[in-house]
């Protein structure tokens, strides 16, 4: 296992520990060295995990695991599936990627971690920090709903509460551990959460027959679940276990924090900070995702496109898009569901092809 910066390409063979940004200041991507060796499927089908995919992971002397992934895929129509990440063991697709981050956060030796979150995030690093036994610190916005703070809480995280969206959050939470020995596992600052979040692009291509989709819609907040499961499509292409084309990417957002989909519109290669950014897609309210430029590139190579859904229509999709699935989805659901109704209508996603959408995470707000 080595790493490469997704910026400026820059490989770290043993990087010291634990493993965070490159010297650049940009997210590190974990590399392996048998990614240009093609080999038969290997997965533990006895796991009903995401840690049946482990061959394709970071090893590790033991695993963190609450049981995250082996989500469903519903199918909703001909050629139109949902994967339900509500079913995890917090909630939230967000398992996926603390799973792995905490797992290696552990195999490094570290003993507390801080991280900002607009809600999911920081309940599933409670979770996950208490199994491995592990301080967990965690910055929310001051205008986060109760039900969020009370689940943190539960875990027995340590709670902040700072500013009103998880940027100015985080702010607070880079001044606070200068003095604290914490490890920051914000989004992409370590790379391991992508690692969690590849498994489900394995999970989908093995749900559909080792077939990918051809196209998936995923409501993009920071990032890390798009960025994985391209990932895992690249990687699954380089071993031979799907010979399909790469699937088109697609970056659904709120028009009340798109920085995403201005900067896909404008040709930009990175994003720019969305100011007084507000959506009740509480996830996706990151005004300056890290991996802008990242997502953006995977868009263009993808030959994908970014699109933006009305603040003040989400809470009817979603309401539309609950109806449909019989899933409880927070707003994000609303999002995914907004975004591909769009992509049906302009003509850009064809009645042939196989499409994915996302329930991110379970409405806590009752």
């Amino acid at each position: 296992m080595y790493f490469v910066c997704s910026s400026c390409k820059v490989r770290y063979d043993n990087p010291k520990k634990p493993v965070w940004l490159c010297e650049c200041g940009k997210p590190l991507s974990v590399r392996y060295n048998w990614e240009n060796t093609r080999k038969s499927i290997d997965i533990n089908k006895s796991l009903e995990s995401l840690w049946r995919y482990q061959s394709v992971l970071p090893q590790s002397k033991e695993v963190v695991s609450l049981g995250e992934g082996h989500t469903p895929l519903q199918e909703l129509s001909q050629n139109l599936f949902i994967k339900n990440e509500t079913v995890n063991p917090t909630g939230s697709f967000k398992d996926r990627g603390m799973s792995l981050a905490i797992t290696m956060a552990k195999e490094q030796n570290v003993e507390k971690i801080c991280l900002p979150s607009a809600g999911n995030a920081g309940v599933s690093a409670a979770a996950y920090c208490q199994k491995a036994g592990i301080e967990c610190n965690v910055f929310l916005p001051e205008t986060i709903p109760n039900e969020y703070k009370n689940e943190t809480e539960k875990y027995g995280a340590n709670i902040n509460l700072a500013g009103k969206t998880i940027a100015e959050a985080g702010k607070t939470m880079v001044e606070s551990k200068k003095e604290e020995n914490w490890f920051d596992i914000s989004t992409l600052k370590e790379p391991f959460r992508v690692e969690g979040k590849k498994t489900l692009g394995y999970e989908i291509a093995e749900q559909l027959g080792w077939k990918f989709p051809e196209v998936v819609v995923y409501e993009t907040g920071g990032g890390t679940g798009l960025i994985g499961m391209w990932k895992a499509f690249n990687e699954m292409k380089l071993l031979g276990w799907v010979t399909d084309p790469l699937p088109k990417m697609v970056a659904a957002q709120s028009s009340g924090c798109a920085p995403v989909v201005k900067a896909f519109q404008n040709r930009e290669i990175d994003t720019k900070f969305w100011e007084n950014s507000e959506t009740t897609a509480l996830g996706l309210n990151v005004p300056g995702p890290i991996g802008g430029a990242w997502i953006l590139d995977i868009l263009r190579a993808s030959k994908g496109i970014a699109i933006m859904v009305e603040e003040k229509e989400i809470k009817k999709l979603t309401s539309d898009f609950n109806q449909l699935t019989q899933i409880e989805s927070s707003d994000e659901g609303g999002v995914v569901w907004g975004a591909y109704n769009q992509l049906n209508d302009m003509g850009w996603i064809k009645p042939n092809q196989s499409t994915i959408l996302f329930a991110t995470g379970i409405e806590r707000i009752k």
